[in-house]
Order: C-alpha cells, then sequence, then structure tokens
C-alpha cells in the first residue's frame, strides 16, 4: 500500500470541500470499500464544518494506520475554538450549540470504525476517525 498521509488547513468554508476531496482520495489510495469511502468522507464533511463554525478554523490531518494485520485511514481534525463544555451532550442526537440539526458527531461516529473525541472549554477539540480496510 502506497503511504498515504498529510494535511490541510480548515479555515474558511471553501475548506470543507477541500477537505471532503483529499478524505475522498486518500480513501482511493487505501482501496476502501466504495461504501466506506462515502461514509468516510461524510464524516470528514461534517468534522471538517464543524471546525470552520464551531472552532474558528482548523486542520485535518490524514495518515495510514495499522493494528495488528488491520489498516485503515485515520482523519484528525482539531481546532483551537471555544471546546466543548459537556461532550456527552454534544454526542447526544438531536443536540446542537448552533443552529444545526444537531447530527455533526453523533452521526460521524456512527459512520467510521472508531471515534475519539477530546475537548474542553478553553482547549479547542480534536477529533479522530478511524475506518479499516
Amino acid at each position: 500500500m502506497t503511504a498515504v498521509q498529510g494535511s490541510l488547513p480548515i479555515l474558511v468554508e471553501q475548506d470543507v470541500v477541500l477537505a471532503r476531496q483529499a478524505a475522498r482520495q486518500a480513501a482511493v489510495a487505501c482501496k476502501l470499500r466504495l461504501i466506506d469511502q462515502t461514509k468516510l468522507v461524510t464524516a470528514a464533511s461534517e468534522l471538517a464544518r464543524n471546525a470552520v463554525i464551531y472552532g474558528g478554523g482548523g486542520s485535518m490531518e490524514w495518515s495510514v494506520v495499522e493494528s495488528g494485520l488491520r489498516r485503515g485511514l485515520r482523519l484528525v481534525f482539531i481546532d483551537h475554538g471555544p471546546g466543548i463544555p459537556d461532550t456527552a451532550q454534544a454526542l447526544t442526537d438531536g443536540w446542537s450549540s448552533g443552529s444545526g440539526m444537531g447530527l455533526g458527531l453523533s452521526g460521524s461516529r456512527r459512520l467510521v470504525d472508531e471515534f475519539e473525541l477530546d475537548s474542553a472549554p478553553g482547549k479547542g477539540t480534536r477529533v479522530a476517525i478511524t475506518k479499516w480496510i
């Protein structure tokens, strides 16, 4: 497998499109199945949008990861915004701190194989997602 890794700033709404494209290209290069590509790209789009809207901008990093015999694609979204005061509440379907439908974080979590959320007030937010091949 070709090494797939990189990073991309996500500062404005147009960068969400670039993040989605980068996620798709990495997923294709990793030979993810089409359905898994679609799930990963959808989650990436939601998380990139969150970084812009709620985090004031941030970045997306991607890399191939291995665990035993498994290989996968990991995307990490980082922002230095206000953080999430209650991560359990933020992961509840239907809850939104803004005007959205409240499916960004919880929906993204359901679309991937692994989901990690690290956030606190004044600390910013880091979300890492992995889709295994």
